[in-house]
């Protein structure tokens, strides 16, 4: 089931493959980075500090791809424990060599509440990572906190809109959606990602670029989100996990199981032209399929 594609030099823990043509193989790495059944690269780390710096060389690397080919990096973040995970960019040598100025800065998704308030994504961002790096202020693209959840949502469809306009974000091939150079995205214990909850109506929204809700299962329940057709329009797509309690939904999200699995909204990420990468910690690849750990 699984195909190794990178393996690291050291030695930190062993993976046993169960289910691929490596039965048996012991495989002694510090990452284990894995293609899986159209469900995009699979990286496992052995504990978050070692996650913590491969996703910042990631993030650092198609920075410097996107700004070569096209003068501009777009990046759209969600909230969470993310930003924590991506704080190895604000020190050396990354807060040196990342080009700072060529960033463009989005959420693919917000609380619709004050920029200042504890539950805002712009602030946790803004605290935990933008405060630190010298991003040019006017590449930073939040949202309106001062009016309606569909009014905040209809509005920066607009700012985005102008921004496909002057190539600052580009179009996809495919169809008119943008095309983030990276969306990076967590996942809930039942399988959330962006503010796209189970059941939701708004993951059936394909005529707009972003969309709305004011009944979020989580609190704060008024939230606007890309929708999936703008999600698997990135070139580049992150899904960040961590924790056993994410393990069970892990699973489901990636692992073949059959026509009777749960419809979680992470298993409907998957990028039209671009590429996936899992980033997992051991506790939350514990249950997947043919994947055993030892010291």
């Amino acid at each position: 089931m699984f195909l190794i594609t990178h393996l690291s030099p050291i030695s930190c823990f062993s993976a046993t493959l169960l289910s691929s043509p490596l039965v048996g193989k012991i495989v002694k790495s510090m990452a284990v980075s894995e293609a899986n059944n159209g469900r995009g690269e699979l990286r496992i780390l052995e504990n978050l500090d070692e996650l913590r710096t491969d996703l910042a060389d990631y993030i650092a690397e198609l920075s410097e791809e996107a700004v070569k080919e096209r003068g501009a990096f777009s990046i759209a973040l969600s909230g969470g424990s993310l930003i924590d995970l991506m704080g190895k960019l604000c020190e050396a040598p990354y807060n040196k060599t990342v080009d700072w100025a060529k960033w463009h800065i989005f959420w693919a998704d917000e609380r619709v509440v004050a920029k200042n308030h504890s539950d805002s994504n712009y602030k946790l961002a803004k605290d935990g990572f933008l405060s630190k790096v010298p991003i040019v202020p006017g590449h930073v693209h939040s949202i309106n906190d001062s009016v309606s959840a569909e009014e905040a949502a209809d509005d920066y469809m607009f700012v985005i809109r102008q921004l496909v306009k002057t190539r600052m974000v580009s179009v996809a091939d495919i169809s008119d959606c943008p095309k983030f150079d990276l969306i990076l995205l967590g996942m809930g214990p039942d399988g959330h990602t962006a503010s796209l909850f189970p059941n939701h109506s708004a993951l059936n929204e394909t005529d707009e670029w972003v969309t709305f809700i004011i009944d979020s299962p989580k609190p704060p329940s008024e939230r606007i989100t890309f929708t999936l057709p703008v999600v698997n329009s990135a070139s580049n797509i992150a899904m960040v996990v961590t924790g056993e309690n994410k393990a069970k939904a892990v699973h489901l999200a990636i692992d073949n199981i059959g026509p009777d699995c749960p419809s979680l909204p992470a298993r409907l990420v998957h990028p039209t032209e671009g590429k996936m990468v899992w980033f997992l910690d051991k506790q939350a690849a514990s249950k997947l399929d043919g994947l055993q750990f030892s010291d």
